[in-house]
């Protein structure tokens, strides 16, 4: 029920708790798939600083009182389940890294969205605390997000791009 703002930040926090849960079983099927070293390099690093949201938000929890477990975050589930399909084309290796990079930063904007609105719960609830720890997990996934846009614009985008257009001297390496 959400008939209190407290309620709702409850709900916020449990809601990114499943979703980073789920995301911690997809990055390590995303960082494999991967081409690009950078990427694969960037998936594995986001998985570890998964692992230190999820610990956040068991200690948001903690200081509040309330269990995080108990509900399924669907978005992040239809967010992971588009990322499936791309693991599943056969393509250009750099167009697959590409599609990769595009899935994990729809990820990245949910989670800057979800974080952004229960820091700000937090705050308008006086618990500065919990504000702090979510305010570091939300620089984390905008760093990450800034991370992956500079792997697409400096590496994938020109590889993708030079795949389509038969490239200058070599046959793009596809999968499968």
């Amino acid at each position: 029920m959400l008939h209190t703002l407290g309620n709702a930040f409850q709900d916020q926090v449990r809601d990114l708790y499943s979703a980073e849960n789920q995301l911690l079983k997809a990055l390590p099927k995303m960082a494999k798939a991967a081409s690009s070293e950078r990427l694969r390099q960037a998936f594995e690093g986001h998985l570890e600083q998964t692992r230190g949201h999820v610990e956040r938000l068991q200690q948001v929890a903690t200081l509040l009182e309330f269990k995080p477990g108990g509900k399924k975050c669907k978005a992040m589930e239809g967010l992971i389940e588009e990322g499936k399909e791309v693991l599943e084309e056969e393509g250009d290796d750099a167009v697959i890294d590409l599609a990769l990079i595009a899935a994990a930063q729809r990820v990245e904007h949910y989670e800057i969205a979800a974080y952004g609105a229960a820091r700000a719960m937090a705050q308008r609830l006086g618990e500065s605390k919990a504000a702090k720890l979510l305010q570091e997990t939300l620089d984390e996934e905008g760093a990450a997000d800034k991370k992956l846009t500079e792997i697409s614009e400096k590496e994938v985008l020109e590889a993708a791009a030079a795949a389509r257009e038969g490239g200058d001297s070599e046959v793009p390496k596809t999968r499968r």
